[in-house]
């Protein structure tokens, strides 16, 4: 929002949300009618058809460039601008889609009021040399003095301070303006196309290639990585006149005064307004190597769908906890295109940068799902993957690389321990989180607990929660025999007099963990508080009863861009087992965290608590997820 809002700042479909796409709905169901319907053959008009098409290309395009943007940045290679990117600015700019919308609708506005757009030719040179002469003359000229009174006090504090609230730009930032702002802009890039039509020489080229173009450079000059390669202006100098680059308009949004063009910088020249640091920033960005990682963190996808809620997918999706939306099978062509990409390509990515004290974090995927943990047949190509990622942050010099979720299976690795036994000359540290784990688990049990309900399948973590209980003299009751054997032979004689097979379930704090069935859930009694110690969250059956998250902690407010959030978890919510390599670094422990072996669980918490990360309380996990 605009530091002082002005009259039409506020987009009219606001109101109707998630549903401000139904707008457009009559005139899309018109034109399929008109053409598929109609006996009347003159009133077939592909270009009417293609119009809503057309929109959805356009949303595609945009999105390719956000992800490749998010994905550029988080390597860090060209990188033009550091600072980061926090959740207000994903909240600001998730509305970039409708500038889409409107112009959807002007274009069905202006095809029903202009016999002469109707049957426009897919071809037409004249037109594209006139859209090409308008753009060049009428349009960069009349952009360029509306972006200057955009920039007097009275028109910037109540509209294009909106846009420039981002700093640290990304593609759809360039979309960012209050509705009023659009209008204009919109009659302005509106003369090419309204003159060809009115002189019959537009086409559907000239048309779509026109708004692509717009969306291209618009992408483009917002995306902050250098992309335009030094060989272009060497073999035509004049080009430096026609065309911007992305760390040419960076410099506006950091130096504001400067750099008003829209896409050719020749006003800016003439009108001597150029950012005499044009160049040398555009030189370093493109020399520009990203920063090696101190830590990272390796986890993996988990459904198809989880694409979308990766910070490389949709950002709106991506800032809240992950859940399943109805949606989401509409999307469906896209989701199995994504699958088909992951297997090709098959190879470990960069998903997201941050920054902690002097620490550089990454955290990087493997392109598998949840479901592929599972498959036998699976296991040794994910293991390959694993290790070649262990191997990559050797040879880097990272310092740390902690496993996140299914990556430390101990079905899988062991808990890690597999790769350190093939690789023991490797000097990353290799870290699985269990320790943090158990103490986040541990310091979740309201004060005064007396006993709890171990259930779900056992693991390292399951384990130790055991053994720390039993020995600190609170009774543990298994739901199930086995597990009440497992555990019982790992523990000593008086801590063992703990460990009891339960035969009723009165204990309101259950810790449970994957395989935890629905039936075991209902025998617990009404406002009991699970409390998962796994990777995954149970499923909820129970509604009269609690859920906390999976293991995790709080950020410190210093824990720099953080715009997406880790699955499921709250915004500025990170799991135990990624906060874990962070303090292994922090704290320059020189021992591997895999296999059997645990840190002190107090000494851990102790280090968590000293560099600001803060336990989740119960009361805001549920208000969370209120």
């Amino acid at each position: 929002m605009a530091s002082n809002p002005g009259i039409l700042t506020e987009w009219p479909w606001t109101w109707l949300g998630n549903f401000k796409y139904v707008v457009l709905a009559p005139f899309v169901a018109n034109s399929i009618h008109s053409f598929f319907m109609s006996e009347d053959k003159s009133k077939r008009d592909i270009g009417y058809l293609i119009i809503f098409p057309f929109l959805l290309f356009r949303m595609i395009h945009n999105q390719i460039w956000i992800s490749l943007s998010r994905y550029r940045t988080a390597k860090g290679d060209n990188r033009i601008v550091d600072k980061t990117i926090e959740f207000d600015q994903v909240d600001r700019e998730r509305n970039w889609d409708d500038q889409i919308i409107l112009n959807g609708l002007l274009f069905y506005y202006g095809y029903m009021k202009l016999e002469r757009s109707h049957h426009i030719p897919l071809w037409s040179t004249n037109g594209i040399i006139m859209t090409v002469l308008l753009h060049i003359g009428p349009v960069e000229f009349l952009y360029y003095w509306l972006h200057r009174a955009l920039h007097h006090h009275f028109l910037y504090s109540r509209y294009h301070s909106h846009h420039h609230s981002s700093i640290a730009t990304e593609p759809i930032t360039s979309v960012i303006h209050p509705f009023a702002e659009h209008i204009a802009y919109f009659l302005l890039f509106a003369i090419p196309l309204f003159t060809t039509v009115l002189t019959r020489t537009a086409s559907i080229v000239s048309f779509g290639g026109y708004i692509t173009y717009i969306d291209f450079m618009n992408n483009m000059g917002h995306c902050n990585f250098e992309i335009i390669p030094k060989w272009m202006f060497s073999s035509f100098p004049p080009l430096k006149y026609l065309m911007y680059t992305p760390s040419y308009h960076s410099l506006h949004h950091t130096q504001f005064r400067t750099n008003y063009s829209l896409f050719m910088p020749m006003y800016d020249y003439i009108y001597n307004t150029l950012d005499k640091s044009s160049d040398m920033l555009y030189e370093k960005s493109l020399e520009r190597q990203g920063q090696l990682p101190d830590v990272v963190h390796l986890t993996h996808l988990t459904t198809p769908e989880s694409i979308y809620h990766l910070r490389l997918g949709i950002a709106s999706f991506a800032s809240e906890p992950y859940t399943s939306k109805w949606y989401f099978w509409l999307m469906w062509p896209v989701t199995l295109w994504s699958m088909i990409v992951t297997w090709i390509y098959g190879n470990t990515f960069t998903v997201e940068r941050n920054l902690f004290k002097n620490l550089n974090l990454q955290t990087w995927a493997i392109p598998k799902y949840r479901v592929q943990y599972v498959m036998q047949w699976q296991r040794e190509t994910i293991n390959n993957l694993i290790e070649e990622a262990i191997m990559e942050a050797d040879q880097k010099g990272i310092k740390v690389l902690s496993l996140g979720l299914l990556n430390q299976d101990e079905k899988l690795n062991n808990n890690g321990e597999l790769y350190i036994k093939r690789n023991p000359q490797i000097k990353v540290k290799v870290v699985d989180g269990s320790s943090l784990a158990v103490a986040v688990v541990l310091n979740s049990i309201p004060k005064g607990t007396t006993q709890v309900v171990l259930g779900g399948h056992l693991s390292k973590v399951a384990n130790a929660i055991a053994l720390a209980l039993c020995q600190g003299g609170q009774k543990v009751m298994t739901l199930r025999e086995e597990e009440y054997k497992k555990l019982k032979s790992n523990l000593s004689p008086e801590a063992a007099t703990n460990l009891v097979p339960s035969k009723n379930y009165a204990s309101k704090i259950w810790l449970v963990g994957d395989g935890l069935s629905e039936d075991e859930q209902l025998k617990a009694p009404k406002g009991t508080l699970f409390i998962p110690f796994s990777q995954f969250p149970p499923r909820k059956v129970r509604k009269d009863c609690f859920y906390l998250h999976t293991p995790a902690m709080v950020t410190p407010k210093h824990f720099e861009n953080v715009d997406s959030c880790e699955n499921w978890l709250p915004r500025r919510v990170m799991s135990a087992w990624r906060v874990a390599g962070i303090l292994h670094a922090l704290e320059d422990w020189q021992e591997h965290e895999c296999g059997s072996m645990m840190f002190d669980i107090e000494k851990v918490w102790k280090a968590s608590l000293d560099h600001g990360f803060q336990p989740i309380t119960i009361a805001s996990a549920f208000e969370s997820k209120a």
